[in-house]
């Protein structure tokens, strides 16, 4: 796998980054803070989303005062192309993913869980794998020395994917017992069976089956025998009560004749009472028709229409005569109406205005009050201000004054100040060397001396008697004296400056205290003026406001007038609507006179049809009496014929007969009663038996299913243990496998950067202790090594276990980029020394990109390309820049 490209916006401290990365070695360089680390925690995020970030959540990685985030990858991965996007976006105090694309050659995913599910797949390590073999990140370079035997086993297993097969052992454990349990199981319901089909069978099932039967079939014959005897006397029964029930029927029907004559009788009397009372309506209606034609010859009187002429059509056209002008008075009159409620209209909106117009010339003159007293407020702050100026022009001469006995002159103290600091840190170099001498003359002093006492020369270390240069202690002493006096001078010439630089600061404040001061005074000046501007305009705005609430006075005067020839105008149209009203009301009258003759011709009408109607009625009732009283001699008749035909005798036979045929009947259905209950009881047993037989078959069914299953899960048992036991195994051979080449890689690994150094081996056992053997054949645990060789050991391992990923179990496995975050945070210069060869060493060993991110120059050196990292401090924001490795830098300069 190797990154190809990096876009970042709103990503903690970066806004907006984009880097490209290539093969080899890549070298991201810049101060402590500046954001190196968090570029490799973005392609981190990029890969793993949320399971990259610890113990932080996703609101972290969104930049401070930001809504939303965005981190893009390019990789290639098998020499195919991969692109993974993921945003992220604030809903109130929480973020959430809003986006999360992997986009493959053959498809694309969609989802946080499903991508990473894919990255975990395509990579063959989950994020915690990721950190422990390709990703060393800061501060955690020495996580698998100081990890447990037990821990790093685990770690280890992890990556090399021996945990899958603890786990697969650990399933099959799991499913042998369960295979044990559900075993148990079954035996137990095997053995219960067992021993219900042998109680069923010790009961003789077909042979009570067959007495059962047998009991069966002599009730049946016997019911069938009753049943016969019944059926005959149901015959009888039958016949007799069809002959009483036909001489029921010619009474029932002698019966209905009797009500139906009674009936009519009734009918015909209420009839006739009917045509009376339609009688006496007739002349009622007639009454009524003769007083309305009295009302409307009044009516007529009253409308000025003469009876002679007063016809229905001239009703109605006297009527829409009336109405027509009635709708011509109703128009004057809306005008008129109309007319008054626009005037009133005016003149309210005239007296709106006036009092608009008074009260705006009151808030003139408030407002001119108002203008007077700011005024007068205004003369008395100039008047400050003035006295204010006086005073600053006062402090400016006193702070200048300290300048009149001073070595320089104003405006010279910063230069003057910068010029003693600097002359002061050349003084403090000087110290800082002449003690690095004195220390070096009084090692070498010392050392002479010892040599001295055990009689070898203090320079080359040969025996004094053979040695020309016994007296170079002097010389050392000598010059100690000097460097001594040397450096008691550049100190006391260094407080002599400290002196002087406390002075020019003085004077440097005191500059400042000046331009405070004078930026104070062209305030207050400018103040002032800009006072005496706005002093006019007030005094002339105050005016102004005066003219105008005299003018807003005389206008509403004008309003008012107005107003009152209005009113005159709306008393005139009043007595117009009053006469309009007057005459409409005669109208109204006569209209209402005409209506009611309109409505008596029809009320008339309608007395005339309802005279009509009655008569009618009558004649109705009349032939219809008629018909009733020919079907009343109908009925008397055929109630005669019916009588006759009477006969008692062959009643009371019949009688006889149904009665004995209902005592025998009774008699033969309680003994099939009896029978029925019999016969029922013996199927029922028949029933009883036969579900036993059927339950015993489903038993013996199932005891033959049980033992088969039984046979099976002891065989499933036994596979089980078998797949436990070849799991472990395989385990085992695996883990030492791996472990004999991961030595053989760390060893490799290990002489590359420790060459002719006092360490000759590094052991690994089967449970993962490390064991580091010096040259002398003394073993050390890795916490007995210095820190920066337990880091530097550290990082030989976490290649060795890169190098045995990348060889695979089954040939070359493509692996991502070897990531080292900060490593020489433990190291000093002669071990960084020694990364930079192991980073060699994984670059000639095929590691296609290794990624360095450091702020040691040293490691710029062993890079083939360079990036750049810078902070803006204003803006807290995070920048990359390309750079050149310094042997580019150098050929570029030739």
């Amino acid at each position: 796998m190797r990154v190809d490209r990096i876009r970042l916006r709103n990503f903690k401290c970066y806004g907006d980054a984009d880097l490209g990365l290539d093969r080899g070695v890549t070298v991201v360089h810049g101060v402590n803070g500046s954001g190196k680390s968090t570029l490799l925690e973005g392609v981190f995020f990029a890969l793993y989303g949320s399971k990259a970030l610890d113990d932080r959540t996703l609101d972290d990685v969104i930049t401070t005062g930001e809504e939303e985030a965005e981190v893009e990858l390019w990789f290639t991965h098998d020499n195919r192309d991969y692109h993974v996007e993921r945003h992220l976006k604030l809903r109130g105090d929480r973020a959430t993913t809003t986006k999360c694309v992997l986009e493959t050659p053959t498809e694309t995913i969609e989802g946080a869980r499903d991508v990473r599910r894919e990255v975990t797949e395509l990579l063959r390590m989950d994020a915690e794998a990721f950190v422990n073999c390709a990703y060393v990140r800061q501060g955690e370079v020495n996580k698998l020395i100081h990890a447990s035997p037990s821990d790093r086993q685990d770690m280890i297993d992890d990556l090399l994917q021996l945990g899958a097969l603890e786990d697969y052992r650990e399933r099959a454990s799991d499913a042998r017992l369960g295979v044990k349990s559900v075993l148990d199981g079954q035996r137990e319901v095997l053995e219960d069976v067992r021993k219900q089909v042998e109680r069923k069978e010790d009961k003789e099932l077909h042979e009570r089956l067959n007495n059962l039967e047998s009991q069966r079939a002599e009730v049946t014959d016997e019911i069938d025998h009753y049943e016969t005897q019944r059926e005959q006397a149901q015959n009888t029964l039958d016949t007799a009560e069809d002959v009483l029930e036909r001489h029921a029927e010619t009474q029932e029907e002698i019966s209905d004749l009797e009500e139906g004559i009674d009936d009519l009788r009734s009918k015909i009397s209420e009839t006739e009472q009917q045509r009376e009372d339609a009688k006496e309506q007739i002349r009622e209606l007639e009454t009524e028709r003769e007083e309305l034609a009295e009302e409307r010859a009044d009516l007529l009187a009253d409308a000025d229409l003469e009876a002679a002429n007063a016809d229905t059509d001239a009703v109605e056209a006297r009527i829409e005569e009336l109405e027509a002008r009635d709708e011509e008075l109703r128009d004057d009159l809306e005008e008129v109406r109309v007319a008054i409620t626009e005037t009133n209209g005016e003149i309210e909106r005239l007296c709106e205005e006036a009092d608009d117009l008074e009260s705006q010339a009151d808030e003139a003159r408030t407002e001119a009050d108002d203008l007077a007293e700011r005024i007068e407020g205004d003369e008395d702050d100039i008047a400050d201000r003035e006295e204010k100026l006086e005073d600053l022009e006062d402090d400016i001469e006193t702070a200048r004054e300290q300048f009149d006995d001073a070595p320089i002159e104003f405006g010279d103290a910063a230069a003057h100040l910068e010029d003693l600091e600097s002359e002061r840190e050349d003084r403090t170099d000087e110290i800082g060397d002449v003690t690095a001498d004195i220390r070096a003359v009084e090692n070498a002093i010392e050392e002479g001396e010892r040599l001295l006492e055990e009689g070898n020369c203090p320079t080359c270390g040969q025996p004094v008697k053979d040695s020309p240069h016994v007296d170079v202690l002097d010389d050392k002493r000598e010059e100690l004296s000097d460097l001594e006096k040397q450096l008691e001078e550049l100190e006391a010439e260094r407080d002599d400056l400290d002196e002087r630089i406390e002075r020019a600061e003085a004077l440097r404040e005191a500059e400042r205290r000046v331009d405070r001061l004078e930026e104070n005074r062209d305030n207050v000046e400018q103040l002032v003026a800009e006072k005496r501007e706005s002093l006019a305009e007030r005094r002339e705005q105050r005016e102004d406001l005066l003219e105008d609430a005299e003018e807003y006075e005389s206008e509403a005067e004008e309003k008012r007038e107005e107003a009152a020839e209005l009113e005159d105008e709306v008393a005139e149209k009043r007595e117009e609507l009053g006469e309009i009203n007057g005459e409409r009301g005669e109208i109204k009258e006569t209209l209402e006179a005409l209506r009611r003759i309109a409505e008596i011709d029809d009320e008339r009408e309608d007395l005339e049809s309802e005279i009509e109607n009655y008569r009618e009625r009558r004649r109705n009732w009349q032939q219809l009496n008629d018909e009733r009283r020919e079907t009343l001699s109908s009925k008397r008749e055929r109630k005669r014929d019916l009588e006759s035909e009477f006969d008692e005798e062959r009643v009371a036979t019949a009688r006889e007969d149904k009665q004995n045929a209902e005592q025998y009947i009774e008699k033969v259905d309680a003994k099939l009663e009896d029978l029925e209950e019999r016969r029922t009881e013996i199927q029922n047993a028949i029933g009883a038996v036969e579900n036993e037989l059927e339950e015993l078959e489903r038993l013996r069914d199932r005891l033959e299913s049980l033992e088969e299953r039984c046979d099976r899960l002891e065989s499933l048992y036994d596979e089980a243990e078998t797949l436990q036991t070849t799991y472990g195994e395989l385990r085992s051979e695996l883990r030492q496998r791996n472990v004999e080449t991961l030595e053989r890689l760390l060893n490799e690994t290990f002489e590359l950067v420790y060459q002719n150094d006092s360490y000759a081996s590094i052991e690994l056992d089967g449970d993962y202790r490390l064991t580091v053997f010096q040259k002398d054949g003394e073993a050390l645990e890795p916490e007995q090594l210095s820190g920066g060789e337990r880091a530097l050991f550290n990082l030989s391992l976490r290649c060795a276990i890169y190098r045995l990923l990348a060889e695979g179990v089954e040939g070359t496995a493509p692996m991502p980029p070897l990531i080292l975050d900060e490593p020489t945070v433990f190291l000093d210069s002669g071990h960084v020394t020694q990364l930079v060869s192991l980073v060699e060493s994984m670059r000639e060993l095929g590691v296609e990109q290794i990624v360095v991110v450091s702020h040691d120059e040293e490691l710029v050196g062993a890079a083939d390309s360079l990036v750049r990292v810078e902070k803006d401090a204003t803006s807290n924001r995070s920048r990359l820049e390309r750079g050149e490795p310094p042997e580019m830098e150098l050929l570029a300069s030739d």
